[in-house]
């Protein structure tokens, strides 16, 4: 639990003391389009297959800050640091410096109690290797969609 709280601590903080890009809304949308694209995917992944699970295989009331709270800030440390506006090359080094981060902290957090909280089942570091990137991607798009419905208001 030591470590998702520091965790949750530092990335909110870095979060909100860095952002120059994006405003209340965006931040608002993409919390809540991350809180809950996290949630539709642990449903399954976590709950039903046991892909992986925060804490213990149970609904506990100590995982969701990690489906709430957690990764929402790194979403917005994300985009507002994306290169936009600079060449491809730029962009796609960006979205794999962020790969590896993620999937660096992921591996900190198998450590045991208290620092760690995460645990694989049939889940591995390559599913994630994997996914990550994609999850990127879809962020940036999803990023790119609220800039448009913000220009047409």
């Amino acid at each position: 639990m030591i470590g998702l709280l520091l965790s949750i601590f530092i990335f909110n903080l870095i979060a909100f003391t860095t952002n120059k890009r994006l405003t209340v809304n965006q931040i608002l949308h993409i919390w809540c389009f991350t809180t809950a694209f996290q949630m539709a995917s642990d449903v399954s992944l976590e709950f039903k297959y046991y892909g992986y699970w925060y804490f213990t295989k149970k609904i506990e009331w100590s995982s969701y800050l990690a489906h709430t709270v957690l990764i929402p800030p790194v979403n917005i440390m994300f985009l507002n640091w994306f290169p936009f506006g600079k060449k491809r090359v730029k962009q796609i080094l960006y979205i794999l410096f962020w790969t590896l981060g993620c999937l660096l902290y992921e591996l900190l957090t198998l450590l045991p109690e208290p620092y760690g909280y995460f645990h694989y089942g049939w889940w591995n570091i390559w599913h994630s290797a994997i996914e990550d990137p994609i999850l990127l991607v879809i962020l940036l798009v999803f990023y790119k969609l609220i800039c448009n419905i913000e220009k047409k208001k």
